[in-house]
């Protein structure tokens, strides 16, 4: 039988939490009066969404939104081919298959992912004829494939050895192996990290717009450097990172739990 204390444990942190949001809000509304700042909350709707014509029309915002969501589902794709690959290659028995994918992940958890995207941008992408939007992916992608592939690598690791072992006894290739006994059995235990990887990926997303790709921070920079209003549109844009962030982190909380009981 549960205690009273275990019962008003939850109210008690949520009376805790409302507090924390009451007071940071006192705080941050006193520090604008002292900044003598003059909110104007009423005008970021209309960067959001507007009616025209009888019709509901995306706002700048939004179309950011949407660049942001478009780059994160091919860089999350990419980046799981790259990490899978890259996995891969380093449990191969091949030494240069196995150099090749140490030297990727060194050279690319060991550098700062702008220094990357720049380095793609001003110097990969005319050599290999790619616009931003694509430069943006592949920067996201090989930087995330790095973290990636380690989550491969440990699922496919842990394993039992009894599978590798009657998978060779039943005479089946490296490739068969893989593909209907060990990927099958690791899949329960990469998929829960590798959609926390995810909410990296929301988040460092909004660097590509250090290259002028209109993203979620692009179209953020672009309206304060218009209309000045520098703390109502950053606090718009952290608010829709956070409820993404939110959701994501969600989704991989539920397939955790789905991978644990089935």
């Amino acid at each position: 039988m549960k205690s009273r204390r275990q019962i008003l444990s939850p109210y008690l942190d949520w009376v805790k939490f409302l507090f924390v949001l009451a007071l940071g809000c006192y705080l941050l509304i006193r520090g604008s009066e002292q900044l003598g700042y003059s909110w104007h909350w009423r005008t970021i709707p209309g960067y959001l969404l507007t009616y025209n014509n009888g019709s509901l029309q995306t706002g700048p915002i939004i179309d950011g939104l949407l660049v942001t969501l478009e780059i994160t589902l091919y860089s999350l794709f990419v980046s799981a081919g790259i990490g899978l690959a890259t996995a891969l290659l380093r449990l191969s028995g091949s030494r240069v298959g196995r150099w090749l994918a140490m030297t990727y992940l060194e050279s690319i958890r060991n550098t700062p992912l702008l220094v990357q995207i720049f380095f793609l941008y001003f110097v990969m992408a005319p050599i290999l004829d790619i616009d931003r939007f694509a430069t943006a992916v592949l920067a996201l992608s090989l930087f995330e494939g790095a973290y990636a592939s380690e989550i491969f690598r440990a699922g496919i690791v842990a394993v039992p050895t009894g599978q590798w072992e009657a998978s060779h006894a039943l005479g089946l290739s490296l490739f068969d192996t893989y593909r209907s006994v060990i990927l099958p059995q690791a899949i329960t235990r990469i998929v829960p990290p590798l959609t926390s990887q995810a909410v990296s990926l929301v988040k460092d997303s909004a660097l590509v717009s250090t290259i002028a790709v209109y993203d979620l921070t692009m179209q953020g920079r672009t309206i304060i450097a218009e209309t000045f209003l520098t703390f109502e549109v950053w606090f718009t844009v952290a608010a829709i990172y956070l409820v993404l962030a939110l959701i994501l982190s969600f989704g991989a909380d539920q397939a955790k739990r789905y991978f644990q009981t089935a």
